[in-house]
C-alpha cells in the first residue's frame, strides 16, 4: 500500500512542525506521502511545511476556510496513495505508528480504521487529565482509548484511515462538526465496508485545550449524537443516553440530601473514587488524577447537557437540524 498522510490544519504552525518532525522519524521503511491542507488560516504553516521537503514527500495546500471534514475531503482528492491516514494537527505520532498500521492492514485488512490516543509526557497536567478521561473504560467505555468492547468500532477522525475505493465510494466526510467521523463509519457500514481497532495504532493527542474550551468541545459532541441518531435510527443506542442520566442521577442525589436520603450520592462517590484509583494507576500522579475527577464532571454535564438541547429541539420541537443549530454544519 502507498499511503498518503492527510492533515488538515487551522492557525497552528507549531503543531505542525511537531507532527511533521515526527513522521520524519517513522521507522517504516518504504515510500510514503504527506499532504498539509491549509483551512483558510490567518497564521499560515508554509514556511513550516517548506524546512520538510528536503526530507518529507510532502505537499502544501491552501484553500479557503470551509471546516476540517472538507479539508480532508480535498486533501484525499490530491493525494496520490491508495490509503489515506488522517490525522489532527495537535497529534504526534510515535516512531513505530505506520509500521504497526502495515502490518495489521496487511495481516487483517479492512477499508478504514481507528487508532487510540494517548498523552505524551511533555503534555501539561490538564492535558494528562483530559486524556485519562476521553479515554477511560469508567467514562468512554474506552471507545477513544484501547479498545471498544460495545458493538462496531466508530473511527475517529483525529487518527483514522480510509482506503481510496472507500473514499470514492462513499465521497468522505459530511458537513455535519463534529460527528463527521462517526457519520461516515455509519455509511461505510451501510456500504458493507468494515471498520476496525487498530489498537497499537496509537498517537500523542495533545488536545489543545483548557476546561472551558473542552466543556465547549463535550458539549457539541453531545449535540452531535441526537443529529446522527435521527438520520440513522438503525444504529442508535440506550449508551449515548448515559452521561445526559449521570447528570440527572447526580443533580437528584444532591437534592435527595435534603431529605436525608445519602444512598445515591454514595453511590457517585463510589464511582469517583475509582475514577480515581484507575487515574492514579495510570498515571503515578496525585495531582493528575485530581484533574481527572474534574475533567469526568465537565465531560458529563457538557456532553449530556448538549444531547438533551439537541434531543429536545429534534424529536419534541420536530425541528430541522440545520435550522436549529446553524454551528454544527459547515456550508
Amino acid at each position: 500500500m502507498y499511503f498518503s498522510f492527510i492533515i488538515p490544519v487551522y492557525n497552528r504552525p507549531d503543531e505542525i512542525d511537531e507532527l511533521l518532525n515526527s513522521l520524519l522519524h517513522q521507522n517504516y521503511k518504504e515510500i510514503f506521502e504527506v499532504v498539509v491542507v491549509e483551512d483558510g488560516s490567518k497564521i499560515p504553516c508554509k514556511d513550516i511545511v517548506n524546512k520538510y521537503v528536503n526530507s518529507l514527500n510532502v505537499s502544501y495546500y491552501f484553500k479557503d476556510n470551509s471546516g476540517p471534514g472538507a479539508s480532508r475531503n480535498y486533501g484525499m482528492n490530491v493525494a496520490k496513495g491508495n490509503y489515506f491516514i488522517i490525522l489532527d494537527s495537535d497529534c504526534i505520532l510515535p516512531e513505530n505508528y505506520l509500521v504497526e498500521v502495515d502490518k495489521y492492514l496487511n495481516d487483517n485488512y479492512v477499508d478504514c480504521f481507528g487508532g487510540p490516543d494517548a498523552a505524551h509526557p511533555s503534555f501539561s497536567d490538564v492535558q494528562k487529565a483530559i486524556n485519562q478521561t476521553m479515554t477511560s473504560v469508567l467514562t468512554t467505555g474506552g471507545i477513544r482509548g484501547a479498545s471498544e468492547k460495545l458493538g462496531k468500532f466508530q473511527p475517529r477522525s483525529f487518527n483514522m484511515g480510509l482506503s481510496k475505493e472507500a473514499f470514492l465510494a462513499s465521497g468522505g466526510f459530511g458537513k455535519i462538526h463534529p460527528g463527521e467521523d462517526p457519520d461516515l463509519s455509519i455509511r461505510l457500514w451501510k456500504m458493507n465496508y468494515k471498520t476496525a481497532l487498530i489498537s497499537n495504532a496509537y498517537v500523542f493527542h495533545k488536545r489543545r485545550i483548557d476546561w472551558e474550551k473542552f466543556y465547549k468541545q463535550v458539549n457539541k459532541f453531545g449535540k452531535a449524537r441526537p443529529i446522527l441518531n435521527k438520520r440513522y435510527p438503525e444504529y442508535n443506542k440506550i449508551t449515548y443516553w448515559f452521561p445526559s442520566l449521570f447528570m440527572i442521577g447526580l443533580i437528584t442525589a444532591v437534592l435527595l440530601l435534603f431529605f436525608g436520603i445519602k444512598i445515591i450520592l454514595f453511590l457517585y462517590i463510589g464511582y469517583f473514587l475509582a475514577l480515581f484509583m484507575e487515574s492514579l494507576i495510570a498515571t503515578k500522579s496525585l495531582k493528575i488524577s485530581f484533574l481527572t475527577i474534574i475533567a469526568s464532571f465537565i465531560q458529563f454535564f457538557g456532553y449530556g447537557a448538549g444531547f438533551l438541547y439537541s434531543y429536545f429541539l429534534l424529536n419534541i420541537k420536530k425541528e430541522d437540524p440545520q435550522s436549529a443549530m446553524p454551528e454544527m454544519f459547515f456550508k
